[in-house]
């Protein structure tokens, strides 16, 4: 099939109006990678949810899981990825169905979902981190460290995750300081009122981001569980799983991956520290 201006701009029409219900107008069959070679292009599911996918108003399908599946099906010779915008519950249905050939969305890597689809290893991440004064000058990298001195405050959310692990691992009561939101956390730290502010990465990174100032992310935590997306590939096509993974293992290290991922917030490291293997046999936490 040739992939003029005019079908690229009539694809990309429909991945900006596409929702799941309505179905999609290609073959309900899932394609391999030379006949999406020939075809040029493959059928994506996304969520429309920035930073991991986005469709912008003239229509053009971004974020940082899409960009990573656009870059990985070019390298295999698939010239572009044509989305189809979905809620998360139903993309594994519908990339069972045959409505789509992947599912590039920031879908977590998780025991059930690996009983009914194949996962490509793990690409887009969230993971428990600490923001910290510039240069970690208390050096910091797990709760243990905040329960081993005497005066690390650490601000969480109440009721949180990171307020249980902190408490759990016998930081006192008093030096878990109860922060009422991401903004007043980050201010708190620049301000020196706490030593340490536990958030998941994403919502600090935006935070930082957003707020500025002289501090800085120390993660993954260590002893805490990593989160992972990846792309998900329906039963049957394992051939373009395995053809995919060894493109997204080249690129993640010569770099080419977390210069895709970098700019919409993820970190790159994370991808790299855990397996779809690990994550598809983990229990639940």
């Amino acid at each position: 099939m040739a992939w003029t201006d005019s079908t690229r701009s009539a694809w990309f029409g429909i991945a900006a109006a596409a929702i799941i219900t309505t179905g999609f107008a290609g073959p309900a069959v899932s394609a391999s990678l030379e006949e999406l070679k020939e075809q040029g292009f493959a059928r994506i599911a996304i969520a429309n949810e920035p930073p991991w996918t986005e469709v912008k108003a003239d229509g053009k399908v971004t974020g940082a899981a899409p960009e990573v599946a656009r870059a990985v099906m070019q390298k295999l010779g698939v010239e572009e990825i044509v989305a189809s915008i979905s809620e998360y519950g139903a993309m594994i249905p519908g990339l069972q169905a045959g409505r789509f050939d992947m599912v590039s969305a920031g879908l977590f890597i998780k025991p059930e979902r690996c009983a009914a689809v194949i996962f490509s290893e793990p690409d887009l991440c969230d993971f428990e981190a600490f923001a910290v004064q510039k240069g970690n000058p208390t050096g910091v990298a797990t709760y243990a460290d905040l329960a081993a001195s005497d005066t690390i405050r650490v601000g969480a959310p109440g009721g949180g995750t990171e307020e249980r692990l902190a408490l759990e691992a016998g930081v006192p009561r008093d030096r878990v300081i109860v922060v009422p939101d991401t903004q007043s956390g980050v201010k708190m730290l620049a301000d020196g009122r706490i030593d340490v502010y536990a958030l998941p990465y994403l919502s600090l990174a935006d935070a930082i981001g957003k707020a500025g100032g002289d501090v800085e992310i120390v993660g993954p935590v260590e002893g805490t569980p990593i989160f992972c997306a990846g792309t998900a590939f329906p039963k049957g096509q394992e051939a373009l799983r395995d053809e995919y993974n060894k493109v997204l293992a080249s690129m993640k290290e010569d770099g080419s991956f977390a210069a895709i991922i970098e700019p919409f917030g993820f970190n790159a490291k994370p991808a790299m520290l855990v397996t779809t293997e690990e994550l598809c046999n983990r229990k639940a936490e």
